[in-house]
């Protein structure tokens, strides 16, 4: 891992620790797979403080530019399948 996670500096700590724990799941999700309920609570709590769709796009779009990981994708598919795990391809 060669790339920074994407935040905002006026954020608490702790929502610091959220939106990267969100991406952390998203990397999970590419790598091994990732419990399609843990990626659910984790994109709620990301929500929260990212409740506005632009903002998320453009922070979405950070992490993918750095990571190769695309969030948007990682969450279509969650929403899309009933499947216990998530795991792209």
């Amino acid at each position: 891992m060669n790339y920074q996670y994407p935040f905002d500096a006026s954020w608490t700590k702790q929502e610091i620790i959220d939106v990267i724990q969100f991406f952390s799941l998203v990397e999970k999700a590419y790598e091994k797979g990732i419990d399609r309920e843990i990626l659910l609570a984790g994109y709620r709590k990301f929500k929260r403080i990212v409740p506005s769709k632009s903002e998320e796009k453009r922070f979405f779009a950070d992490f993918e530019k750095d990571s190769g990981y695309s969030s948007y994708q990682v969450m279509k598919h969650a929403r899309e399948n009933e499947n216990k795990t998530i795991k792209m391809n």
